[in-house]
């Protein structure tokens, strides 16, 4: 095979160039090549008819004499050509017609840039018609909105107070109420974003939160942490359940390859009473039966556990009933306990670092992971929150952190 291209690419290169161009694209591009001339997109047009029945003459009849640019748009030309700022097709253009200035003919210029020649003709007489903005132009402008202004505000309006769920209700409404209908889900968005509209998923806010307790919270935080000595420490407390269950997450993948998460047929869920220290990323995670009373001493004693040589401990936590339990309440006030309990501001989560540590933790073990065995889930649980994460702490310290702020619900437009 090899051979025999070589043969043939000898004997074209005495009188053929074009079978030579045929031969070359076979030699190191093994693929099917249409059999007819070759044919670019931009000369597509000028290719209806054979060279000879043409209405227009070929490219002896008008010949391009060299020296046609002036100097200044030659200047002109050569920057544009220079300029890595502008299109790359743009600067290409104008590469040609300096090219064709200094005296190549199109063909030339065409095989420089690897064009038709055609191509080149056609650029030129663009440029002698209507200067650098024939250049600039490439044939195609966005089409204007189908709505007038009047209308465009009429359903801008109109999604603000419904705020309507899909591009379906949007086309509907337009139909029905403005006799314009839209053929395309893609035409309908690009509509929406025109008008600054935008497609959101609503937040969960509690109506309890206040903002002034969250603020004092805040500061009263800020304010023990300026003052906290060398010997005390600073820990977040939560529970988790998580459900041995694959959770699906986005994701990107091939356009053409469908996406799939297996599930697990069983429910059952992991009790974890957990703690942090943001300042060294250490935990105490501990697996129970059931998060209660118990639970709490058990968690608090493994937080003594921690700092042996510290003098005190203040521990961050929610409401939960079994929190202000009497049995908490009477291990708290033995005298040798170094633990000070600091209760966050009901329906505020957000003001428990710890929280955002079981993200963390369901990004890492749950999204688009399924685990056949619920042990082999309890495991990944467990290993990530009690090895992984306080050895790259320095990885997960920008995710898990104290960067608290008020939720004021006056802020959001409250959904009925």
């Amino acid at each position: 095979m090899v051979a025999a291209i070589k043969s043939e690419y000898l004997a074209a290169l005495r009188w053929n160039p074009q079978r030579l161009y045929s031969i070359s694209c076979r030699a190191f591009f093994p693929m099917t090549l249409p059999t007819g001339p070759m044919v670019y997109p931009d000369s597509a047009g000028s290719r209806i008819f054979p060279l000879a029945k043409r209405p227009v003459g070929d490219s002896t009849g008008g010949m391009i004499r060299p020296g046609f640019l002036d100097p200044e748009s030659r200047q002109d030309l050569v920057e544009l050509a220079r300029d890595g700022s502008a299109a790359h097709r743009l600067a290409r253009r104008a590469n040609a017609l300096v090219l064709l200035d200094d005296g190549m003919s199109c063909a030339a210029v065409a095989k420089v840039l690897l064009l038709d020649d055609d191509t080149v003709r056609t650029w030129y007489r663009l440029y002698k018609e209507e200067g650098i903005e024939g250049l600039a132009g490439f044939g195609y402008e966005g089409g204007a909105c189908r709505l007038s202004d009047a209308q465009q505000a009429k359903l801008e309006a109109w999604v603000t107070a419904t705020l309507p769920r899909s591009t379906c209700e949007v086309g509907a409404w337009i139909e029905k109420e403005l006799g314009i209908t839209y053929e395309t889900r893609s035409g309908l968005i690009a509509l929406l974003h025109r008008l600054d509209l935008e497609y959101r998923k609503p937040k969960v806010v509690s109506r309890k939160l206040d903002p002034e307790k969250q603020a004092a919270h805040i500061k009263k935080y800020e304010q023990m942490l300026n003052r906290l000595e060398a010997d005390e420490a600073v820990v977040f407390v939560d529970a988790v359940h998580p459900t041995h269950a694959v959770r699906p997450a986005g994701c990107w993948a091939p356009k053409e390859t469908p996406i799939a998460v297996t599930q697990t047929s069983g429910r059952q869920r992991l009790n974890i009473h957990g703690a942090i220290d943001l300042e060294t990323g250490k935990t105490a995670i501990l697996e129970v039966a059931t998060v209660d009373a118990i639970s709490t001493i058990m968690l608090l004693t493994a937080i003594e556990a921690m700092y042996p040589g510290l003098r005190l401990i203040h521990v961050f936590l929610d409401n939960a009933r079994y929190h202000h339990a009497k049995l908490v309440q009477a291990w708290l006030a033995r005298p040798e306990c170094r633990i000070k309990l600091h209760f966050i501001p009901a329906y505020c989560p957000h003001l428990d670092s710890i929280e955002r540590l079981w993200g963390l933790m369901h990004k890492h073990v749950t999204h688009n992971k399924c685990y056949e065995k619920f042990a082999d889930f309890k495991n990944a649980v467990l290993t990530f929150l009690r090895e992984e994460v306080p050895r790259k702490w320095h990885v997960y310290c920008d995710t898990v952190t104290d960067n608290f702020r008020v939720i004021d619900p006056k802020d959001f437009r409250i959904l009925a």
